[in-house]
């Protein structure tokens, strides 16, 4: 099964260089966003809840970006077909997806965090950033795994741009709630606050739930 992982993500990967789309348009939607927020609110800088809830909303739609796109060279070009024959563990695509989903998000926050410093938030992320890092990390987790699990279900269907945020944005609320309430005391105003376990406990315990969901039904995803 590693071997098939390797062989999978660095497929993506290749393709991804020579090609790039999901994560620039994910920078871009991203930067686009914080520059409307950043007019809409009419303030020069956001702190606490406030500044969570922005960074959080827009990292959460900035992947239904990358999740459409997960799926999109398999489908086209054939790929589904090839994997199903050839002799190895099903599941080892969907390892392999998250991980380029993860590593999607990883890399796009990276921009996103420096251009919300500069746009939107007030007080500096980085004194705080282990935690933060650690905060997104988690849930980059469960995004990726519900995100591979929506993106295996709608690229066998026609309408994969409308059910990929139908689905894949319900399901990722309770995360990214969490998510956010444990990011906000570290972006206070007058430093940063003590990270809550409570709140990376649900994200643990989310990314679990949902990645052993879908290691149990990605091979009925596929065979569809």
């Amino acid at each position: 099964m590693r071997s098939a992982v390797g062989a999978l993500l660095r497929k993506d990967l290749l393709l991804q260089r020579r090609t790039p789309e999901a994560v620039p348009a994910m920078v871009l939607f991203s930067i686009g966003t914080f520059v409307l927020f950043h007019f809409a609110l009419d303030e020069r800088e956001v702190t606490g809840n406030l500044a969570s809830g922005i960074l959080w909303v827009t990292l959460l739609f900035a992947a239904v970006l990358g999740i459409n796109r997960l799926f999109v060279s398999e489908r086209e070009e054939g790929g589904f077909d090839g994997f199903l024959l050839a002799p190895v563990d099903r599941t080892s695509m969907l390892v392999a997806k998250a991980i380029l989903l993860f590593l999607f998000l990883s890399v796009v926050e990276v921009f996103v965090l420096a251009a919300f410093t500069i746009l939107l938030l007030g007080p500096s992320p980085w004194g705080p950033l282990p935690e933060l890092i650690l905060v997104l990390a988690l849930a980059n987790a469960g995004i990726a795994v519900i995100g591979t699990l929506v993106a295996a279900l709608a690229i066998q269907t026609r309408a994969r741009d409308l059910i990929v945020p139908l689905i894949a944005l319900p399901l990722s609320v309770p995360l990214v709630i969490a998510a956010a309430r444990a990011c906000a005391p570290l972006l206070t105003e007058g430093g940063a606050g003590a990270l809550e376990a409570r709140w990376l406990a649900i994200l643990g315990l989310y990314d679990l739930v949902f990645g052993l969901l879908a290691y149990a039904i990605f091979d009925f995803l596929l065979e569809e």
